[in-house]
């Protein structure tokens, strides 16, 4: 008789290559490494801005729907892509504007010839010349920026502590309102303080700010502003100093008329009126 041997079974093993001792993991590691190199530059990118700007990043992030409902690109007020864009496309501009014919680039220039009028007229007054260090002209994403700051040895403006305008330098205020009065942009007038004002409880930075830019508003309405061309009146107290690493800086104390873009305006703080929570509530 043959006997039936059973053959042992072998199994050969292969032996893993890389995949068996590393696996998948460094991937899930890089990943990680590069998002958080990514978000480290964009925080190093956001503390080298303007106040203004951190503060429009921050409201785009905290209402994002807003900006996307409302068509705009950007989140600064007033602004162009891609900061803020007149579009609905982030980033990018009109194939017009790429070849400075859009609206925004002929009214810069518009505005430039407006602060060059400005300046002519002023430089005939006495009283500029005694505070050409103290009146500012800035091109913007909102537009044409006037800044009229006070001075630290003595008042340039206003009167210490008041919304009450010094006679001597009003001259200025209306030698830039009958320039203004020739355009029709419409204007936004703010008031600031530094962060030295004591005032009281019923007193505050709030109030100074907000009643210096209304005497200023009175003041050009009744010297070449048209009616109704004052768009806006805005109190910041101390909380957007011109001086940012001194909140003290007699230079915070400042007004400013921002001459708004035209093709802005449209987009330009609007209200928005929502359902009424009250009568949701009480169902």
């Amino acid at each position: 008789m043959v006997e039936n041997k059973e053959q042992p079974i072998i199994i050969k093993r292969k032996k893993g290559g890389h995949s068996g001792h590393h696996g998948g993991a460094w991937k899930v590691a890089f990943a990680d490494f590069m998002t958080a190199m990514m978000a480290f530059f964009l925080v190093m990118w956001l503390v080298g801005q303007k106040a203004e700007v951190r503060e429009a990043v921050a409201g785009y992030f905290r209402d994002p729907g807003k900006y996307q409902s409302e068509g705009k690109a950007g989140v600064l007020k007033g602004g162009t892509s891609p900061i803020k864009a007149t579009g609905s496309t982030i980033g990018m501009k009109s194939h017009q504007e790429k070849k400075g014919m859009g609206k925004s680039d002929k009214e810069r220039k518009e505005l430039t010839l407006t602060a060059k009028k400005i300046l002519k007229e002023l430089d005939k007054k006495k009283a500029f010349q005694r505070l050409k260090k103290n009146v500012k002209f800035q091109l913007t994403s909102e537009g044409l920026r006037i800044i009229l700051n006070e001075s630290k040895n003595s008042p340039a403006f206003f009167e210490p502590g008041s919304a009450k305008l010094l006679r001597k330098s009003a001259v200025i205020l209306i030698t830039i309102a009958k320039e203004l009065g020739n355009l029709n942009n419409h204007i936004v007038i703010e008031g600031h303080t530094d962060a030295a004002f004591g005032g009281s409880k019923d007193y505050s930075n709030w109030e100074l700010s907000t009643d210096r830019a209304n005497a200023a508003r009175r003041l050009m309405q009744a010297s070449g502003l048209y009616k109704d061309q004052v768009k806006e009146v805005r109190g910041f107290a101390d909380r957007f100093p011109m001086i940012q690493d001194d909140p003290y800086d007699d230079r915070n104390r400042r007004i400013t008329i921002v001459v708004l873009y035209q093709s802005k305006e449209s987009q330009y703080d609007k209200v928005e009126v929502g359902a009424d929570l009250i009568k949701e509530i009480n169902g």
